[in-house]
């Protein structure tokens, strides 16, 4: 009988006729903030930037070997799956239909575009996923397609699998620990599933962005649950429910060993990564290595793998990233100040600030009060430590003013 190992050790070896294994490097600069010999596997260097391609293109594949007649494939994705659904499409010469949200950014259709040229067809439907998958489904019944699901299908799972296949034959000795991102559970399903048989003694980690803790959610209720609402930054991984058959194998998954990752804790690693390595991630492909933070005390001494899942990231997104990072460090505060309309007015306050306090934003909500007037302000500052000083001296000028910085609702209609 064949065993999970077996079949993930045959899908491996056949994605060498498609793309070369991923790199395993270990990473100097993360080895020595956290005291232990860290490895990142760099999914973020696939031919589509992700690891998505390893579960489209095995799925794909047993398609094939089964109904060699079936020619139309159709997913449902606003971004990694859709890349490698069509990367595969064009490999084995078949027509793809790749459902995507009208709200789709323009630079992931023309990358899905290009990695499938002529074998795809990109559709357009829907203002949120959930209309474009209805579509898609109601679509592939239509012409007879097989629908290509982007976690919640057992030939997916075995191909995500090929991750740790590499990592095992990469690494000189078996790692301690292997951190593992999670979204809709097909890769840490794949990877928990290979190890229970070859390498039971690895430890598993799992990390999730806070907004979307759908695999903890789950574990909690003993059942995939859907999550009332996400925060879609971390987009890779933000699912608002776990797949059934990913949640059937981790569904004994300790929840003390599932992370969940701040959105804006998440922004900091990905600035870090850029700037001090040279390495572009998405904020999915960063979870791995934002969970460190969380696992030090467990780490030290340790050899650890991060699995960075994905490098597609829009640099659009940089000052938003940014600005989140500096929000998470407390180097960045937003408050409503109610200054008075009066001559001289701007410079006094001007003159409390301290050496290292600058204006970022400074915008007047209210211009037609006769005495004072709201005025929302951003300030940056090099010390967290500035902004009880300057509040302090706010206090003794008898300034009025809110802290808005982490009160969502405002922050969203005002920031």
């Amino acid at each position: 009988m064949t065993t999970f190992a077996d079949a993930a050790l045959a899908a491996t070896a056949r994605m060498r006729a498609v793309f070369d294994a991923t790199p395993l490097q270990r990473n100097a600069y993360l080895s020595a903030k956290f005291d232990a010999d860290i490895w990142l596997k760099r999914e973020d260097l696939t031919p589509v930037r992700s690891y998505k391609l390893r579960g489209a293109y095995n799925a794909m594949r047993k398609v094939r070997a089964i109904t060699p007649d079936q020619r139309q494939f159709i997913c449902a994705s606003a971004g990694n799956h859709a890349q490698g659904v069509a990367y595969a499409c064009l490999h084995f010469g078949v027509q793809g239909t790749i459902f995507m949200p009208v709200t789709t950014p323009k630079q992931k259709i023309d990358k899905t575009r290009a990695f499938g040229q002529d074998a795809i067809e990109i559709r357009l439907v829907g203002d949120y996923f959930d209309d474009t998958l209805a579509a898609a489904q109601a679509y592939c019944n239509e012409v007879g397609g097989h629908f290509l699901a982007p976690f919640d299908d057992l030939d997916v799972i075995e191909g995500q699998a090929s991750v740790m296949v590499e990592i095992l034959d990469q690494i000189d000795a078996t790692p301690d620990m292997v951190i593992v991102p999670v979204g809709g559970g097909g890769l840490s399903a794949g990877i928990r599933t290979f190890l229970a048989e070859v390498a039971p003694d690895v430890a598993l980690r799992f990390v999730e962005p806070a907004g979307g803790t759908s695999l903890a959610a789950a574990l909690s209720a003993g059942q995939p649950v859907t999550l009332p609402s996400v925060d879609n930054f971390v987009d890779g991984a933000a699912v608002a429910r776990i797949g059934e058959k990913p949640f059937a194998v981790l569904s004994d998954v300790s929840v003390k060993h599932v992370i969940a990752a701040p959105e804006n804790r998440i922004c900091g690693t990905l600035l870090a990564m850029l700037n001090t390595e040279g390495i572009v991630l998405e904020p999915a492909g960063a979870l791995s290595v934002d969970a460190l933070e969380d696992l030090r005390d467990q780490i030290k001494g340790k050899t650890v793998v991060c699995v960075t899942s994905g490098g597609n990231f829009d640099f659009e997104r940089l000052p938003d990233v940014r600005e989140r990072a500096q929000r998470f460090k407390g180097e960045k505060k937003y408050f409503i100040l109610r200054l008075p309309q009066r001559p001289g007015a701007l410079r006094d306050f001007l003159n409390i600030l301290g050496p290292d306090d600058d204006i970022a934003r400074f915008e007047y909500l209210k211009k037609s009060a006769r005495n004072f007037g709201s005025v929302l302000i951003g300030i940056e500052t090099t010390d967290p430590a500035n902004f009880s000083a300057l509040f302090g001296r706010l206090d003794d000028a008898g300034y009025v003013y809110q802290d808005i910085t982490d009160n969502l609702t405002l922050a969203e209609f005002l920031i």
